[in-house]
């Protein structure tokens, strides 16, 4: 779990430039999933959503270590890694496999790609820079970004109903 961590989330500046809006906004989405798992035992972050869904607050926490590490650590970064959670053959373990998965290991991972993710964003020169995808394509920085932005923001989304129904907490 998250511990004795305080969650701080930063609004992003209204007037900052564009690379240092994106930082922002993809760190304070980065907050808001932490800040809807805050305080919430084991057992609550594997709950499920309800059926047919099977969406869990760990899920997506393990989700979101995924997606770090596949476009940031693995796209940008060009770091030869492999899945966290995931395989080819079950493309949604990340989500799937978390009855008895280690909370504290999940969270710890997700911080950890995080902070990786982050650094080597801030090493590229250019917004403009260029990195091939899974799918062969070019994609800018500023795509990348863009697409992690929308990527949490969409999942913080699933968090806050899925946060509401364990405890009735909600808020942005």
């Amino acid at each position: 779990m998250l511990g004795d961590m305080t969650i701080e989330r930063t609004e992003p500046s209204l007037t900052a430039n564009e690379r240092d809006m994106l930082d922002g906004w993809l760190d304070y989405h980065r907050a808001t999933l932490a800040w809807k798992c805050e305080g919430l035992s084991d057992d609550q972050l594997r709950e499920r959503a309800l059926p047919p869904s099977g969406l869990s607050l760990l899920g997506l926490v393990r989700h979101l270590a995924e997606v770090e590490r596949g476009w940031l650590l693995r796209r940008v970064g060009g770091q030869d890694l492999p899945w966290l959670y995931c395989t080819e053959a079950h493309l949604d373990g990340d989500f799937d496999d978390v009855a008895d998965a280690d909370v504290a290991e999940a969270f710890a991972t997700w911080r950890q790609q995080c902070e990786q993710a982050r650094a080597i964003a801030a090493a590229v020169p250019s917004l403009d820079d260029t990195f091939e995808g899974r799918d062969q394509q070019l994609y800018s920085l500023r795509w990348i970004m863009s697409h992690m932005v929308e990527e949490y923001a969409r999942h913080n989304g699933h968090a806050d109903l899925l946060r509401e129904r364990i405890d009735g907490a909600t808020g942005d």
